[in-house]
Order: structure tokens, then sequence, then C-alpha cells
């Protein structure tokens, strides 16, 4: 019988890339990591004897915290937080469960910037329409959830990333940028082991709409229409990139959940 603290990989699997996600705590020892370098989409990397500033980190949001087999380090922790009063559980079967299990995405470990402040810092060019907002949204969604975006002029950005060390994305002669017929965002599904069926749906139709290609998916007409009605309807480009993040939240459900359903009037009309 499964543990009331416990939850599978199939269940996360489900979790992972929505807004509603859990916190992923990622408890595994430093021999642990060095064995195996892969993180679960999300996840950030904690002792397992820091409850305290973990607590703090926290803030009293949900978690599940993540050892190498869900035995005695995730199961001591999640227990812990729960009798102070956080929702906490712990991955069935831990880091060996989830990398057995079909389909779970692994991030290679070496694959992240370097953190800044606590979080990753990323730069691109200001005034986003498409590739700038989809690879912020994947990013805060799949890699880093407290990830933090500059916006600045297109001949700042090497600047800015020297300076302040930010990580430049989607602009020419970088590394996280377009590579041949593929966006910025392949890329990044590339670099990061994201591609699962749902993500690589997306990215035809962020693709499609971010070159021009709208052969690619009949949706990408669409997103491209909304992503320039976002650039028109806000001045800030940092107010913009959160009512994207609405925009590609629903957009992977779609891609997920929702390909097969179509829409007709009137609702009871028989073919």
């Amino acid at each position: 019988m499964a543990a009331p603290n416990e939850i599978t990989p199939a269940q996360l699997l489900r979790l992972i890339g929505t807004p509603d996600a859990p916190v992923l705590v990622d408890i595994c020892t430093d021999e642990d990591i060095a064995s195996d370098p892969y993180l679960i989409p999300g996840s950030f990397q904690h002792p397992h004897t820091g409850i305290e500033n973990l607590k703090e980190h926290l803030g009293g949001r949900r978690c599940i915290v993540i050892c190498q087999k869900g035995l005695k380090l995730s199961q001591g922790v999640a227990s812990w937080l729960r009798h102070d009063g956080i929702a906490a559980e712990y991955l069935q079967g831990g880091m060996f469960g989830w990398r057995d299990h079909k389909d779970a995405p692994r991030i290679p470990a070496g694959a992240l910037p370097a953190p800044i402040g606590g979080s990753t810092l990323w730069v691109t060019r200001h005034r986003p329409k498409i590739d700038r907002i989809a690879c912020p949204w994947l990013i805060r969604r799949f890699v880093d959830p407290k990830a933090r975006f500059l916006f600045v002029s297109p001949p700042e950005v090497s600047g800015v990333a020297e300076r302040f060390g930010a990580t430049p994305f989607d602009v020419e002669d970088v590394f996280w940028s377009h590579r041949g017929e593929l966006c910025t965002f392949d890329t990044m599904l590339d670099e990061f082991g994201l591609r699962t069926p749902a993500l690589d749906t997306l990215a035809r139709v962020v693709r499609g709409a971010d070159t021009n290609r709208q052969d690619l998916a009949p949706e990408s007409a669409g997103l491209l229409a909304l992503s320039v009605g976002l650039s028109r309807q806000f001045k800030d480009d940092h107010q913009q990139l959160e009512a994207g993040m609405i925009l590609y939240d629903a957009l992977y459900r779609w891609a997920r959940d929702g390909r097969g359903e179509g829409h007709d009037w009137p609702a009871d009309r028989k073919s």
C-alpha cells in the first residue's frame, strides 16, 4: 500500500510544467549526484540537513522531496516538513524511479547556467514576440521556476551579460540561439533534455510562428497573431512576459491533453 505522503513518478509527471506544480526539492548527496548528474525538471538541490533553511525557501508551499532511492533521506525530510505544517511528499523510488519511468525527462545538471543570487539570470533583446516569451516560459516551468529575465536594447545584450553575469539568449552568435532551421526554443529542448511529445508539438507551433513558416503547424498562425497582439498591448516587457506565461500554459495543456478535441455549433450537431 502506498504511503499517504508518497507520490509516484507518473503522478509527478502530470504536475511538472503546470503553474500549480509543487516545489521539487532534490536532496541527493554529492556522491549520488556525481554518479548520476541529472535533475528532475524544475527541481533545485538542497542538503537534507538544512531543514530550517529549506522551510524558509518553501514559504509554506507544497513540495516533493527527492533523494536517490526514495528511502530514508526523502522520507525523513518529508515527514519532518509535514510535522511543521508543510504539505510535503516524497517521490516513490526517488531519482532511480524517475529515471526508469517511461517519458520522464531528465535535465543534465551541467546544462544549467550558474545561479546568481539564488536563481539563473538571462538577458535578451527587448520588445519580445515569440521565442523570447516561449523560452522564458520553458525555463520557468521546466528548468528554474525562479529564473529572472532582462530585456534590453539589442546592442546592449552582450554588455549586460558580461557586467551582470547573465546568460544571453535568442541573439546572434551565442550558445542559446537559433541553429539552422530550429529556433531558440528547440535549442533549449535539446540542451535541457526536454524532448517530450507535448513539448515537441509545442516546439513546431513556436518554430512556425517565430520563423514565418506557418505550414509547419496550423496553430502557428494563431500564435503569431496572439503574440503580436500581446506586444501591442503591453509597453512593459515584464508585464508582457507574465501575460505570455498564461498563453503558453494553455498551449502546453493543449499540446499535452487536448489536440484531439474539436468544437462545433450547435453542440448537438450530428455528422
